[in-house]
Protein backbone atom coordinates (compact mmCIF):
# COMPACT_ATOMS: atom_id res chain seq x y z
CA UNK A 1 0.00 0.00 0.00
CA UNK A 2 2.86 2.19 1.07
CA UNK A 3 4.58 1.76 -2.35
CA UNK A 4 1.12 2.06 -4.22
CA UNK A 5 0.98 5.70 -2.39
CA UNK A 6 4.24 6.49 -3.40
CA UNK A 7 4.60 5.86 -6.79
CA UNK A 8 0.80 7.79 -7.20
CA UNK A 9 1.90 10.80 -5.17
CA UNK A 10 4.85 10.57 -7.51
CA UNK A 11 3.36 10.37 -11.06
CA UNK A 12 1.16 13.24 -9.83
CA UNK A 13 4.37 15.17 -8.21
CA UNK A 14 3.20 15.73 -4.78
CA UNK A 15 4.34 14.32 -1.73
CA UNK A 16 2.55 10.96 -0.22
CA UNK A 17 1.29 13.29 2.83
CA UNK A 18 -0.24 15.85 0.48
CA UNK A 19 -1.73 12.97 -1.56
CA UNK A 20 -2.87 11.45 1.89
CA UNK A 21 -4.31 14.57 2.47
CA UNK A 22 -6.32 15.35 -1.21
CA UNK A 23 -7.97 11.23 -0.92
CA UNK A 24 -9.33 12.36 2.96
CA UNK A 25 -10.39 15.95 1.26
CA UNK A 26 -12.09 14.38 -2.05
CA UNK A 27 -13.73 11.73 0.65
CA UNK A 28 -15.83 14.46 2.31
CA UNK A 29 -18.27 14.91 -0.35
CA UNK A 30 -19.69 11.15 -0.39
CA UNK A 31 -18.85 11.25 4.06
CA UNK A 32 -20.97 14.65 3.41
CA UNK A 33 -23.53 12.95 1.06
CA UNK A 34 -24.55 10.06 3.47
CA UNK A 35 -24.90 12.23 6.10
CA UNK A 36 -28.05 12.71 4.59
CA UNK A 37 -29.33 9.27 5.24
CA UNK A 38 -28.77 9.13 8.71
CA UNK A 39 -32.05 9.01 10.67
CA UNK A 40 -32.02 11.11 13.75
CA UNK A 41 -30.57 14.68 14.87
CA UNK A 42 -28.21 12.92 18.00
CA UNK A 43 -27.09 10.12 15.37
CA UNK A 44 -26.54 12.64 12.61
CA UNK A 45 -24.51 14.83 15.39
CA UNK A 46 -22.22 11.35 16.01
CA UNK A 47 -21.59 10.63 12.57
CA UNK A 48 -20.79 14.08 11.55
CA UNK A 49 -18.12 14.11 14.43
CA UNK A 50 -16.62 10.52 13.85
CA UNK A 51 -16.82 10.81 10.32
CA UNK A 52 -14.59 13.68 10.64
CA UNK A 53 -12.46 12.58 13.27
CA UNK A 54 -11.92 9.46 11.78
CA UNK A 55 -10.90 11.59 7.98
CA UNK A 56 -8.39 13.36 10.25
CA UNK A 57 -6.65 10.26 11.26
CA UNK A 58 -6.31 8.95 7.87
CA UNK A 59 -5.30 12.19 6.61
CA UNK A 60 -2.60 13.53 9.21
CA UNK A 61 -2.63 10.72 11.95
CA UNK A 62 -3.63 10.33 15.63
CA UNK A 63 -2.30 13.02 16.95
CA UNK A 64 -3.91 15.18 15.10
CA UNK A 65 -7.21 14.41 16.91
CA UNK A 66 -5.31 15.25 20.15
CA UNK A 67 -4.37 18.75 18.71
CA UNK A 68 -8.14 19.75 17.88
CA UNK A 69 -9.63 18.59 21.51
CA UNK A 70 -7.77 20.78 22.96
CA UNK A 71 -9.14 24.07 21.86
CA UNK A 72 -12.60 22.20 21.43
CA UNK A 73 -12.16 20.92 25.22
CA UNK A 74 -10.62 24.89 26.12
CA UNK A 75 -13.64 26.05 24.44
CA UNK A 76 -16.41 23.79 25.90
CA UNK A 77 -15.13 24.65 29.88
CA UNK A 78 -14.94 28.12 29.03
CA UNK A 79 -18.61 28.39 27.93
CA UNK A 80 -19.65 25.76 30.75
CA UNK A 81 -18.06 27.70 33.90
CA UNK A 82 -17.31 31.42 32.73
CA UNK A 83 -19.79 32.43 30.42
CA UNK A 84 -19.80 36.15 31.20
CA UNK A 85 -16.41 35.51 29.76
CA UNK A 86 -16.05 32.41 27.69
CA UNK A 87 -15.59 34.53 24.61
CA UNK A 88 -12.64 36.56 25.11
CA UNK A 89 -10.59 33.52 27.27
CA UNK A 90 -11.84 31.50 23.98
CA UNK A 91 -10.46 33.47 21.53
CA UNK A 92 -7.37 33.85 23.77
CA UNK A 93 -6.94 30.27 24.55
CA UNK A 94 -7.66 29.36 20.84
CA UNK A 95 -5.31 31.48 19.28
CA UNK A 96 -2.77 31.22 21.45
CA UNK A 97 -2.98 27.32 20.80
CA UNK A 98 -2.73 27.48 17.57
CA UNK A 99 0.20 30.17 17.12
CA UNK A 100 2.06 27.49 19.62
CA UNK A 101 1.58 25.05 16.77
CA UNK A 102 2.38 27.38 14.15
CA UNK A 103 5.68 27.71 16.29
CA UNK A 104 6.12 24.20 17.11
CA UNK A 105 5.45 22.86 13.55
CA UNK A 106 7.03 25.92 11.53
CA UNK A 107 3.67 25.06 9.13
CA UNK A 108 4.27 27.34 6.49
CA UNK A 109 8.35 26.01 5.44
CA UNK A 110 6.14 22.50 4.96
CA UNK A 111 3.50 24.05 2.92
CA UNK A 112 5.86 25.97 0.72
CA UNK A 113 7.78 22.81 -0.15
CA UNK A 114 4.70 20.25 -0.65
CA UNK A 115 4.92 19.18 2.41
CA UNK A 116 1.16 19.47 5.11
CA UNK A 117 0.07 19.23 9.06
CA UNK A 118 -2.75 18.83 10.85
CA UNK A 119 -2.14 22.78 11.44
CA UNK A 120 -4.46 24.19 8.44
CA UNK A 121 -7.10 22.23 10.12
CA UNK A 122 -6.67 23.41 13.51
CA UNK A 123 -6.96 27.24 11.61
CA UNK A 124 -10.26 26.55 10.49
CA UNK A 125 -11.41 24.84 14.17
CA UNK A 126 -9.91 27.24 15.96
CA UNK A 127 -12.44 30.06 14.22
CA UNK A 128 -15.37 27.80 14.59
CA UNK A 129 -14.85 26.82 18.42
CA UNK A 130 -14.38 31.11 19.08
CA UNK A 131 -17.46 31.95 17.57
CA UNK A 132 -19.29 29.19 19.22
CA UNK A 133 -17.83 30.78 22.39
CA UNK A 134 -18.42 34.20 21.67
CA UNK A 135 -22.13 33.85 20.13
CA UNK A 136 -23.04 31.85 23.58
CA UNK A 137 -21.17 34.58 25.70
CA UNK A 138 -23.88 37.59 23.62
CA UNK A 139 -26.72 34.71 24.81
CA UNK A 140 -26.73 36.36 28.34
CA UNK A 141 -26.65 40.11 26.57
CA UNK A 142 -29.51 42.47 26.35
CA UNK A 143 -31.03 42.01 22.82
CA UNK A 144 -31.54 45.81 22.46
CA UNK A 145 -27.83 46.70 22.59
CA UNK A 146 -26.48 43.66 19.58
CA UNK A 147 -25.81 43.92 16.14
CA UNK A 148 -28.20 42.23 13.80
CA UNK A 149 -25.44 39.51 13.28
CA UNK A 150 -25.12 39.18 17.04
CA UNK A 151 -28.68 38.67 17.03
CA UNK A 152 -28.69 36.01 14.58
CA UNK A 153 -26.31 34.32 16.00
CA UNK A 154 -26.58 34.30 19.73
CA UNK A 155 -26.88 31.10 21.91
CA UNK A 156 -29.19 30.94 24.46
CA UNK A 157 -28.64 27.40 25.67
CA UNK A 158 -25.72 26.02 26.11
CA UNK A 159 -25.22 23.19 23.02
CA UNK A 160 -24.06 19.30 24.39
CA UNK A 161 -21.04 17.53 24.04
CA UNK A 162 -21.78 15.77 20.63
CA UNK A 163 -23.24 18.50 19.56
CA UNK A 164 -20.66 20.75 19.94
CA UNK A 165 -18.33 17.92 18.54
CA UNK A 166 -20.19 17.32 15.54
CA UNK A 167 -20.46 20.87 14.77
CA UNK A 168 -16.23 21.04 15.10
CA UNK A 169 -15.70 18.49 13.19
CA UNK A 170 -18.49 17.98 10.67
CA UNK A 171 -17.63 15.24 7.94
CA UNK A 172 -14.39 16.92 7.66
CA UNK A 173 -15.30 20.46 6.61
CA UNK A 174 -12.79 21.62 9.50
CA UNK A 175 -9.94 20.75 6.55
CA UNK A 176 -10.55 23.82 4.82
CA UNK A 177 -13.59 25.44 5.64
CA UNK A 178 -16.24 26.92 5.09
CA UNK A 179 -16.49 28.51 8.36
CA UNK A 180 -19.81 28.82 9.93
CA UNK A 181 -22.18 29.23 12.23
CA UNK A 182 -23.59 26.66 15.37
CA UNK A 183 -26.71 27.87 15.06
CA UNK A 184 -26.88 26.83 11.45
CA UNK A 185 -25.73 23.72 12.00
CA UNK A 186 -27.94 22.50 15.03
CA UNK A 187 -30.69 24.15 12.56
CA UNK A 188 -29.54 22.38 8.90
CA UNK A 189 -29.13 19.10 11.45
CA UNK A 190 -32.59 19.06 13.05
CA UNK A 191 -34.44 20.56 9.68
CA UNK A 192 -35.48 23.79 11.32
CA UNK A 193 -35.94 27.47 9.70
CA UNK A 194 -34.70 27.17 6.10
CA UNK A 195 -33.74 23.69 6.22
CA UNK A 196 -37.66 22.67 7.04
CA UNK A 197 -40.34 22.02 4.17
CA UNK A 198 -42.57 25.40 3.55
CA UNK A 199 -44.57 26.83 1.70
CA UNK A 200 -41.88 26.86 -1.39
CA UNK A 201 -41.66 22.86 -1.21
CA UNK A 202 -39.15 20.09 -0.40
CA UNK A 203 -35.57 20.86 0.59
CA UNK A 204 -34.02 21.75 -2.57
CA UNK A 205 -31.64 19.13 -4.95
CA UNK A 206 -27.85 19.40 -4.38
CA UNK A 207 -26.52 17.52 -7.22
CA UNK A 208 -26.57 20.29 -9.92
CA UNK A 209 -24.59 22.61 -7.68
CA UNK A 210 -22.37 20.41 -6.24
CA UNK A 211 -21.85 18.93 -10.06
CA UNK A 212 -20.96 23.02 -11.08
CA UNK A 213 -18.63 22.89 -8.36
CA UNK A 214 -16.53 20.16 -8.87
CA UNK A 215 -16.02 21.39 -13.01
CA UNK A 216 -15.05 24.34 -11.38
CA UNK A 217 -12.18 22.39 -9.25
CA UNK A 218 -11.31 20.20 -11.96
CA UNK A 219 -10.48 23.27 -13.92
CA UNK A 220 -8.78 25.34 -11.03
CA UNK A 221 -6.93 22.07 -10.65
CA UNK A 222 -5.76 21.58 -14.54
CA UNK A 223 -5.07 25.34 -14.97
CA UNK A 224 -2.64 25.28 -11.44
CA UNK A 225 -0.93 22.26 -12.58
CA UNK A 226 -0.19 23.54 -16.27
CA UNK A 227 1.01 27.21 -14.61
CA UNK A 228 3.00 26.33 -11.72
CA UNK A 229 5.92 24.82 -14.27
CA UNK A 230 6.42 28.10 -15.70
CA UNK A 231 6.13 30.55 -12.74
CA UNK A 232 8.22 28.47 -9.97
CA UNK A 233 8.69 30.67 -7.02
CA UNK A 234 12.51 29.75 -6.98
CA UNK A 235 12.82 32.01 -10.27
CA UNK A 236 12.65 35.07 -7.47
CA UNK A 237 16.26 34.02 -6.04
CA UNK A 238 18.00 33.32 -9.26
CA UNK A 239 20.35 35.36 -11.55
CA UNK A 240 17.90 35.40 -14.24
CA UNK A 241 15.27 37.61 -12.08
CA UNK A 242 17.98 40.22 -11.35
CA UNK A 243 18.68 40.79 -15.04
CA UNK A 244 15.10 41.56 -16.13
CA UNK A 245 13.95 44.90 -16.19
CA UNK A 246 11.38 47.03 -14.48
CA UNK A 247 7.73 45.37 -16.01
CA UNK A 248 9.10 42.50 -16.64
CA UNK A 249 9.78 41.49 -12.99
CA UNK A 250 5.91 42.94 -11.94
CA UNK A 251 4.54 40.78 -14.86
CA UNK A 252 6.33 38.17 -13.40
CA UNK A 253 4.96 38.68 -10.31
CA UNK A 254 1.67 39.25 -10.95
CA UNK A 255 2.08 35.93 -12.90
CA UNK A 256 3.19 34.02 -9.50
CA UNK A 257 0.49 35.72 -7.66
CA UNK A 258 -2.04 34.50 -10.44
CA UNK A 259 -0.69 31.04 -10.28
CA UNK A 260 -0.86 30.57 -6.47
CA UNK A 261 -4.42 31.67 -6.52
CA UNK A 262 -5.82 28.91 -8.43
CA UNK A 263 -4.40 26.36 -6.11
CA UNK A 264 -6.62 27.30 -3.54
CA UNK A 265 -9.55 28.08 -5.94
CA UNK A 266 -9.42 24.20 -6.36
CA UNK A 267 -9.38 23.54 -2.73
CA UNK A 268 -12.58 25.83 -1.64
CA UNK A 269 -14.29 24.08 -5.05
CA UNK A 270 -13.92 20.74 -3.60
CA UNK A 271 -15.54 21.93 -0.11
CA UNK A 272 -18.00 23.85 -1.76
CA UNK A 273 -18.89 20.85 -3.58
CA UNK A 274 -18.87 18.72 0.13
CA UNK A 275 -21.19 21.82 2.02
CA UNK A 276 -23.65 21.75 -0.59
CA UNK A 277 -23.94 18.06 -0.74
CA UNK A 278 -24.16 17.85 2.82
CA UNK A 279 -27.19 20.35 2.62
CA UNK A 280 -25.47 22.59 5.20
CA UNK A 281 -24.76 24.91 1.77
CA UNK A 282 -28.37 25.79 1.18
CA UNK A 283 -28.99 29.63 2.24
CA UNK A 284 -32.17 30.26 1.28
CA UNK A 285 -34.41 30.98 -2.29
CA UNK A 286 -34.01 34.16 -4.39
CA UNK A 287 -36.69 36.55 -5.26
CA UNK A 288 -37.37 35.07 -8.98
CA UNK A 289 -40.38 33.20 -10.44
CA UNK A 290 -40.15 30.49 -9.58
CA UNK A 291 -37.59 31.07 -6.70
CA UNK A 292 -34.05 29.16 -7.27
CA UNK A 293 -32.06 27.74 -4.25
CA UNK A 294 -29.15 29.61 -3.17
CA UNK A 295 -25.79 28.41 -1.71
CA UNK A 296 -24.14 31.27 -0.13
CA UNK A 297 -23.12 29.37 2.86
CA UNK A 298 -21.09 26.98 0.75
CA UNK A 299 -19.35 29.37 -0.99
CA UNK A 300 -15.97 30.46 -0.30
CA UNK A 301 -14.67 32.40 -3.58
CA UNK A 302 -15.87 34.19 -6.01
CA UNK A 303 -13.03 33.84 -8.63
CA UNK A 304 -14.32 36.49 -11.39
CA UNK A 305 -15.16 38.67 -8.52
CA UNK A 306 -11.13 38.79 -7.22
CA UNK A 307 -9.53 38.35 -10.94
CA UNK A 308 -11.50 41.65 -11.87
CA UNK A 309 -12.51 43.29 -8.59
CA UNK A 310 -13.14 46.91 -9.33
CA UNK A 311 -11.77 48.22 -5.97
CA UNK A 312 -9.22 46.30 -3.06
CA UNK A 313 -12.33 46.76 -0.76
CA UNK A 314 -14.34 44.25 -2.63
CA UNK A 315 -11.67 41.99 -2.36
CA UNK A 316 -12.66 40.45 0.99
CA UNK A 317 -16.23 39.87 -0.08
CA UNK A 318 -15.02 37.59 -2.88
CA UNK A 319 -11.91 35.53 -1.35
CA UNK A 320 -11.99 33.52 1.54
CA UNK A 321 -15.30 34.44 2.13
CA UNK A 322 -16.97 33.16 4.95
CA UNK A 323 -13.45 34.17 7.16
CA UNK A 324 -13.60 37.45 6.09
CA UNK A 325 -17.28 37.18 7.35
CA UNK A 326 -15.97 35.82 10.60
CA UNK A 327 -13.49 38.63 11.08
CA UNK A 328 -15.80 41.06 10.27
CA UNK A 329 -18.14 39.79 12.55
CA UNK A 330 -16.05 38.66 15.46
CA UNK A 331 -12.94 41.41 15.10
CA UNK A 332 -13.78 44.69 12.94
CA UNK A 333 -17.53 45.43 13.94
CA UNK A 334 -16.65 44.40 18.63
CA UNK A 335 -13.82 46.95 17.86
CA UNK A 336 -16.05 50.07 16.85
CA UNK A 337 -17.42 51.81 19.62
CA UNK A 338 -20.90 52.27 19.68
CA UNK A 339 -21.76 55.46 17.84
CA UNK A 340 -18.76 55.48 15.94
CA UNK A 341 -17.22 55.02 12.42
CA UNK A 342 -14.51 52.53 11.91
CA UNK A 343 -11.46 53.72 10.77
CA UNK A 344 -7.55 52.77 9.78
CA UNK A 345 -7.01 50.88 13.25
CA UNK A 346 -9.57 48.59 13.31
CA UNK A 347 -8.86 47.51 9.77
CA UNK A 348 -5.00 47.33 10.39
CA UNK A 349 -5.94 45.38 13.50
CA UNK A 350 -8.46 43.19 11.76
CA UNK A 351 -5.75 42.15 9.14
CA UNK A 352 -3.59 41.63 11.87
CA UNK A 353 -5.72 38.70 13.67
CA UNK A 354 -5.76 37.37 10.25
CA UNK A 355 -1.81 37.62 9.57
CA UNK A 356 -1.46 35.75 12.99
CA UNK A 357 -4.04 33.33 11.80
CA UNK A 358 -2.22 32.32 8.97
CA UNK A 359 1.14 31.73 11.11
CA UNK A 360 4.04 33.91 12.44
CA UNK A 361 6.22 34.06 9.39
CA UNK A 362 7.11 37.89 8.51
CA UNK A 363 5.46 37.48 4.89
CA UNK A 364 2.24 36.53 6.39
CA UNK A 365 2.47 39.97 8.64
CA UNK A 366 3.97 42.01 5.53
CA UNK A 367 1.00 40.53 3.46
CA UNK A 368 -1.69 41.82 5.79
CA UNK A 369 -0.09 45.19 6.84
CA UNK A 370 0.34 45.35 2.89
CA UNK A 371 -3.49 44.75 2.40
CA UNK A 372 -4.73 47.08 5.09
CA UNK A 373 -2.89 49.73 3.18
CA UNK A 374 -4.02 48.39 -0.18
CA UNK A 375 -7.66 48.94 0.77
CA UNK A 376 -6.70 52.14 2.38
CA UNK A 377 -5.57 53.69 -0.44
CA UNK A 378 -8.52 52.32 -3.14
CA UNK A 379 -11.06 54.07 -0.35
CA UNK A 380 -9.41 57.20 -1.59
CA UNK A 381 -9.73 56.61 -5.20
CA UNK A 382 -13.23 55.27 -4.28
CA UNK A 383 -13.84 58.91 -2.64
CA UNK A 384 -12.47 60.52 -5.43
CA UNK A 385 -14.52 58.87 -7.85
CA UNK A 386 -17.80 59.76 -6.09
CA UNK A 387 -17.12 62.96 -5.76
CA UNK A 388 -17.46 63.28 -9.75
CA UNK A 389 -20.31 65.19 -10.88
CA UNK A 390 -22.60 63.21 -13.27
CA UNK A 391 -21.63 65.54 -16.33
CA UNK A 392 -17.81 64.31 -16.36
CA UNK A 393 -18.40 60.66 -16.71
CA UNK A 394 -15.48 59.91 -18.99
CA UNK A 395 -13.30 61.28 -15.62
CA UNK A 396 -15.61 58.74 -13.19
CA UNK A 397 -15.09 55.72 -15.69
CA UNK A 398 -10.87 56.90 -15.76
CA UNK A 399 -10.94 56.82 -12.18
CA UNK A 400 -12.73 53.38 -12.17
CA UNK A 401 -10.47 51.82 -14.31
CA UNK A 402 -7.39 53.48 -12.03
CA UNK A 403 -9.09 51.07 -8.86
CA UNK A 404 -9.24 48.60 -11.13
CA UNK A 405 -5.61 48.45 -12.35
CA UNK A 406 -3.99 49.75 -8.57
CA UNK A 407 -5.97 46.69 -7.47
CA UNK A 408 -4.39 44.39 -9.62
CA UNK A 409 -0.69 45.54 -8.91
CA UNK A 410 -1.07 46.16 -5.51
CA UNK A 411 -2.90 42.35 -4.89
CA UNK A 412 -0.56 40.61 -7.17
CA UNK A 413 2.64 42.63 -5.70
CA UNK A 414 1.49 42.08 -1.96
CA UNK A 415 1.09 38.47 -3.04
CA UNK A 416 4.70 37.43 -3.19
CA UNK A 417 4.92 38.07 0.66
CA UNK A 418 2.20 35.72 1.49
CA UNK A 419 3.76 32.60 -1.17
CA UNK A 420 7.57 32.97 0.00
CA UNK A 421 7.13 34.00 3.65
CA UNK A 422 10.15 34.60 4.53
CA UNK A 423 11.60 37.88 5.56
CA UNK A 424 14.59 38.13 3.65
CA UNK A 425 12.89 36.89 0.04
CA UNK A 426 9.92 39.26 0.75
CA UNK A 427 11.98 41.97 0.87
CA UNK A 428 13.76 41.21 -2.49
CA UNK A 429 10.84 40.51 -4.35
CA UNK A 430 9.20 43.64 -3.34
CA UNK A 431 12.50 45.40 -3.67
CA UNK A 432 13.03 44.40 -7.14
CA UNK A 433 10.18 46.83 -8.22
CA UNK A 434 11.19 49.57 -6.25
CA UNK A 435 8.04 48.60 -3.42
CA UNK A 436 6.10 50.35 -5.69
CA UNK A 437 3.19 48.24 -4.00
CA UNK A 438 3.92 49.91 -0.59
CA UNK A 439 4.35 53.39 -1.71
CA UNK A 440 1.60 53.34 -4.24
CA UNK A 441 -1.34 52.93 -1.50
CA UNK A 442 0.83 55.07 0.82
CA UNK A 443 1.40 57.78 -1.33
CA UNK A 444 -2.57 57.83 -2.06
CA UNK A 445 -3.56 57.52 1.70
CA UNK A 446 -1.05 61.20 2.03
CA UNK A 447 -2.58 62.65 -0.97
CA UNK A 448 -5.97 62.24 0.35
CA UNK A 449 -5.14 65.12 3.45
CA UNK A 450 -4.37 67.20 0.56
CA UNK A 451 -6.86 66.61 -1.96
CA UNK A 452 -10.42 65.88 0.26
CA UNK A 453 -13.40 65.30 -1.94
CA UNK A 454 -16.53 67.02 -0.92
CA UNK A 455 -18.76 64.68 0.69
CA UNK A 456 -21.95 63.62 -2.11
CA UNK A 457 -24.80 65.52 -1.80
CA UNK A 458 -27.76 64.03 -0.55
CA UNK A 459 -30.53 64.21 -3.00
CA UNK A 460 -33.35 66.12 -1.01
CA UNK A 461 -36.64 64.11 -1.00
CA UNK A 462 -39.47 65.65 -3.60
CA UNK A 463 -42.46 67.52 -2.08
CA UNK A 464 -45.93 65.41 -2.17
CA UNK A 465 -47.44 67.18 -4.98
Amino acid sequence: MALEMESMAAGIGVSVSVLRFLLCFVATIPVSFIWRLVPSAPAKHLYAAASGALLSYLSFGFSSNLHFLVPMLLGYASMAFARNHCGIITFVLGFGYLIGCHVFYMSGDAWKEGGIDATGALMVLTLKVISCAINYNDGVLKEDGLRESQKKNRLIKLPSLIEYFGYCLCCGSHFAGPVYEIKDYLDWTEGKRIWSHSEKGPSPSPYGATIRALLQAAFCMALYLYLVPKFPLSRFTEPIYQEWGFWKRLGYQYMSGFTARWKYYFIWSISEASIILSGLGFSGWTESSPPKPRWDRAKNVDIIGVEFAKSSVQLPLVWNIQVSTWLRHYVYDRLVKPGKKPGFFQLLATQTVSAVWHGLYPGYIIFFVQSALMIAGSRVIYRWQQAVPPTMDVVKKILVFINFAYTVLVLNYSCVGFIVLSLRETLASYGSVHFIGTFLPVALILLSYVIKPPRPAKSKPRKEE
